[in-house]
């Protein structure tokens, strides 16, 4: 079924509507010059009732990136995070994915974009595994990506804006194209960057490495998955990551909202761990889905629940 014909309802600019009429005019700014910011948010199913995972740090991220390129969001942050809220509940979901957007309209067109009014709208949907079921457990295939090498210099990386994937979207599709799973993005020297999507980490040594945060988006998972490293007992280096040492790493993994934990286990054509997910990585991946679930108690402040009435 495409995504417009779902069931449901649809948060836009304050007020629900239904989910087939949420829509736009063909010359609303962002669709043309792709200056809109946006999250990826999720909801899981726990025994307190559904609850967002780190929905204040994905709100505060996309205040940022409003920040980062100038637009005055027009809601405060209590309202976009009760927006998502209401998303999950309005639409009786135990399980989400949760896309807060905002952007520029159909005022005005060119790249003055004076005179523009900010549109936000949140829409939240049943969405299983990202890489898939199979993916997530036993590892994916990933291609080191040829295409143009991020720069520090040429985007704001720290921003989470609707134009700066068309790179990750070439990428992805140049490996899927290849008979991989995923894309690994370099920087203009050449070390790893991220993938299309998702943060980047290896392992060696039972140490943690991933590519520092010069042109990658500092991720929200990433941050989690450095948190349970630590409690875990394993230290996390982040910095330049060659990709001899991807290639000579015990164990990767990749990590994202959507991606959630996920095992790489081949780069190119170079096996990692024998072409196997690693025991580190699984203690990891294992210890997220228990977090995210409300099954750690000391990370209960993470979780913010759909419906407050539930305890």
């Amino acid at each position: 079924m495409l995504m417009s014909e779902l069931d449901g309802k649809i948060w836009m600019n304050g007020e629900f509507c239904d989910w087939k009429d949420a829509k736009i005019h063909i010359l609303t700014h962002t669709l043309h010059y792709g200056t809109g910011v946006f999250e990826g948010v999720r909801a899981y199913k726990t025994n307190s009732g559904t609850a967002i995972f780190r929905l204040n740090d994905h709100t505060d991220r996309l205040f940022e990136s409003a920040r980062l390129i100038g637009m005055q969001i027009p809601f405060t942050k209590d309202e976009l995070k009760q927006a998502q809220c209401d998303s999950v509940r309005i639409n009786n979901l135990n399980n989400a994915y949760i896309r807060p957007i905002c952007f520029y309209g159909s005022e005005g067109m060119g790249l003055r974009a004076d005179n523009l009014k900010v549109h936000c709208c949140v829409a939240a949907w049943d969405w299983g595994t990202y890489l898939g079921e199979d993916k997530i457990k036993n590892g994916i295939k990933i291609k080191v990506s040829p295409f143009p090498k991020r720069n520090e210099m040429s985007m704001l990386y720290k921003a989470k804006v609707t134009g700066n994937y068309l790179n990750s979207m070439l990428a992805l599709r140049d490996a899927l194209n290849s008979g991989f799973d995923e894309a690994l993005i370099l920087d203009t020297d050449n070390s790893v960057n991220e993938g299309s999507g998702e943060n980047f980490f290896i392992i060696k040594n039972n140490i943690l490495s991933t590519p520092d945060l010069t042109t990658v988006l500092d991720g929200i998972t990433r941050k989690t998955i450095i948190s349970i490293a630590k409690d875990l007992g394993y230290s996390t280096v982040e910095k330049k990551i060659s990709l001899d040492e991807v290639f000579e790493a015990d164990e990767a993994f990749f990590t994202g909202t959507a991606a959630e934990v996920t095992p790489v286990i081949q780069v190119d054509n170079n096996n990692i761990n024998n072409g196997l997910p690693g025991e580190i990585t699984k203690k990891l991946q294992d210890t997220y889905f228990k977090l995210i679930r409300g099954n750690i108690k000391k990370n209960d402040s993470w979780l913010t629940l759909v419906d407050k009435n539930e305890k």
